[in-house]
């Protein structure tokens, strides 16, 4: 599955258009390398995605083409959340 359609029906964003923006900027990671909306996810991923000021990083537990919104938290956990100081400089991946 691309990784803009993973995250729209994930719902950790909530567009698509929003998601591949934020890919394309190079502020989303695959298992440590940078990542393009075009790339593809598979179950056991690591996504680290940098929202601001704050880097989320989760592993992609299963792909759904479809799901309701009581159920798209079960197509990841959330492994770490930290909040990244203004000073540092961007993450590199």
């Amino acid at each position: 599955m691309r990784l803009d359609k993973f995250l729209k029906v994930s719902r950790l964003i909530k567009r698509r258009t929003v998601a591949k923006e934020i890919s394309d900027q190079g502020r989303i990671a695959i298992n440590g390398k940078q990542a393009k909306s075009s790339s593809v996810l598979k179950a056991g991923d690591e996504l680290s995605i940098r929202f601001g000021q704050k880097l989320v990083t989760v592993r992609v537990d299963e792909l759904k083409e479809h799901t309701k919104k009581e159920d798209a938290d079960q197509m990841y956990t959330i492994i770490n959340e930290e909040s990244l100081q203004s000073t540092e400089e961007e993450p590199k991946f």
